[in-house]
């Protein structure tokens, strides 16, 4: 079940959501709007690694916008710090991002219960498109779950992606065992 407008704001209330900084104007019928923070990133090799810990320089969008060119993965951030406690969140694009040819996730998606941070974007374009900072870029989506949690993912000892940023972070598969 997708939580809709009330209920994002019911469990808000309870602490159960929470969306930092919030705007009342963003909530949807059953999804909150986020927007493209302030920072992107690329990674400096031209091949990775999925063993080796692949480095990332990040730079700043300026005032007049930034030029995303296709054929580069450009890694972005939610301007929205948020945290999940009870429901399971999703992040899509928007359709009028997708409408400019932006992909905004490859395959990261799903946050899970107790995910508590900024998001980071795995951008993709398939023409050159000029991006700014606070532009809406997706919709966070809310389902509530069956069941109990055993181990929320901000109280996993393996959980990689924990310390809270305004920056994208790069991989950390190199992190796994395999």
């Amino acid at each position: 079940m997708i939580l809709t407008d009330q209920q994002i704001l019911a469990e808000m209330e309870r602490g159960n959501i929470v969306i930092e900084p919030y705007d009342r104007s963003c909530l949807g019928t059953n999804s909150y709007d986020v927007h493209l923070g302030r920072y992107l990133a690329t990674y400096r090799d031209a091949v990775l690694d999925a063993r080796k810990h692949n480095e990332i320089d990040v730079f700043e969008i300026p005032e007049e916008g930034y030029v995303l060119q296709p054929g580069i993965l450009y890694l972005g951030v939610t301007e929205e710090y948020t945290e999940s406690h009870a429901h399971v969140p999703f992040l899509e694009g928007k359709s009028s991002v997708g409408r400019l040819g932006i992909d905004i996730h490859a395959t990261a998606g799903k946050g899970d219960i107790g995910f508590c941070n900024t998001w980071t974007l795995e951008i993709s374009v398939s023409m050159p498109v000029r991006v700014y900072h606070r532009m809406p870029v997706g919709q966070l989506i809310y389902f509530a779950v069956q069941g109990d949690v055993e181990t929320f993912y901000n109280r996993k000892a393996n959980a990689k992606y924990n310390d809270r940023t305004v920056k994208p972070v790069e991989s950390m598969m190199w992190k796994n065992k395999f």
